[in-house]
């Protein structure tokens, strides 16, 4: 499907080595002191995945009306986002335990649990369609582009949205 094999190889190993990573980070037992500041990145990790949202709503909006050259500004935006959001959630994983959700009610950690599990594993699958969707469109495959982004613009919506939900649903269990 994708025309470099390089790319494509390259594509592959980042789509599986970056799940593979965080799953290793979120099973490390013995965290890693890096300080207290690292209590906070939970609130900047919320964030990413809000200006991720708004930024993804926006390049859909800009190519509707065809305005390639913001649409392509907020979309490689979003893709820097995604890749600081990914650094800062294992700078925070590697020095934090989880954060319990005990005390949540039945239903509230029913609809957080489906919310969590969703989100995690769209987020396994969005990687690969976003490095795919990002080739396509600066290697001028505008066609092979388009016919991705109709699974991967919402996918990927739903993965920051979700981000953003998780997140305010277990703010207030953060220490």
């Amino acid at each position: 499907m994708i025309q470099s094999k390089k790319t494509e190889r390259l594509i592959q190993i980042i789509s599986i080595a970056v799940p593979i990573i965080v799953a290793a980070v979120l099973g490390i037992r013995n965290k890693i002191d890096l300080g207290a500041w690292t209590k906070q990145l939970t609130h900047f990790i919320g964030l990413i995945n809000g200006l991720t949202s708004v930024l993804l709503i926006l390049g859909y909006i800009f190519i509707k009306n065809r305005n390639f050259v913001w649409h392509k500004r907020m979309m490689l935006s979003s893709f820097g986002l995604g890749a600081f959001f990914i650094v800062l959630y294992i700078l925070y994983h590697i020095s934090n335990e989880n954060t319990p959700s005990s005390g949540m009610g039945t239903a509230e950690r029913g609809v957080y649990l489906f919310l969590l599990i969703s989100h995690i594993l769209c987020s396994i699958v969005v990687v690969r369609f976003v490095l795919m969707a990002i080739y396509y469109a600066l290697s001028n495959q505008i066609a092979r582009h388009k016919k991705i982004v109709k699974w991967t613009f919402p996918l990927w919506l739903y993965v920051s949205v979700t981000g953003v939900l998780v997140y305010f649903m277990i703010s207030p269990y953060y220490s």
